[in-house]
């Protein structure tokens, strides 16, 4: 699977703006994820996948709090999953992962990306199949083998291990995530994972070879991050 987990995540916020932007997007997903799957970090791994990813982005501990007690209670926001895809320019494909309370008001926000870019938003399936939907465990390590071992006792369906750099990427299906992640911590102890998450993976990357194209590519992704319902975006394009 190659290197085409590189995080998309926001980067390192350099304004009181752009930080608040990366707060509500944790403070939304640790929400609806504690509100799902329970709101205890031990008994639900993909919370506890995210309150560390939160952690490293500098989100500050009572945004984390605050969102875990309203999962708490029981009631507020009724945020849904909804997930878009599509041709984006220089001929890209897209996935675009959102959390909602407005679904109508949220197709339309995406679609006026799309549409602004002089691009189209597609129907659902139209560019996953040229994706996988993954769990992505990166740590440090070096015996590979020793870590498919351990999953394979677990019965774990792994989809590829790479070594490099003193680092081991595990991938397997999206559905495996918790079985894999237990199997890990299990055999291994405690560890700090540098990648703990579920993207979706492009088949094959390319680059946009036409400036214009690359450039309104470009322009496309800041209009979709600056939409507060978006959490991911995922593409096929190596920028």
């Amino acid at each position: 699977m190659g290197r085409a987990y590189q995080n998309r995540k926001e980067s390192m916020a350099k304004t009181s703006d752009a930080k608040a932007k990366v707060y509500s997007k944790f403070s939304r997903e640790i929400y609806v994820t504690a509100k799902s799957g329970g709101v205890e970090p031990e008994s639900n791994l993909a919370l506890q996948g995210l309150i560390e990813r939160a952690k490293k982005a500098q989100v500050p501990a009572h945004v984390i709090d605050k969102a875990l007690d309203k999962a708490k209670g029981g009631g507020g926001e009724d945020f849904a999953i909804a997930r878009y895809e599509g041709y984006g320019p220089g001929n890209s494909m897209v996935i675009i992962e959102c959390l909602t309370d407005n679904p109508n008001r949220t197709f339309g926000d995406v679609r006026s990306c799309f549409t602004k870019t002089k691009t189209k938003i597609g129907t659902q399936g139209s560019v996953s199949h040229m994706f996988d939907h993954a769990a992505i465990l990166v740590f440090a390590g070096e015996d590979e083998e020793a870590v498919l071992e351990a999953l394979l006792m677990a019965d774990v369906d792994v989809s590829d291990i790479e070594n490099e750099d003193g680092k081991i990427s595990v991938f397997v299906p999206h559905t495996e995530y918790a079985k894999a992640k237990t199997a890990l911590v299990d055999a291994f102890g405690t560890i700090d994972f540098e990648v703990d998450e579920i993207q979706f993976l492009p088949h094959m990357t390319k680059p946009i070879e036409n400036e214009e194209d690359r450039e309104l590519f470009e322009k496309f992704l800041e209009m979709l991050e600056d939409l507060d319902d978006v959490q991911n975006v995922y593409y096929d394009v190596e920028l």
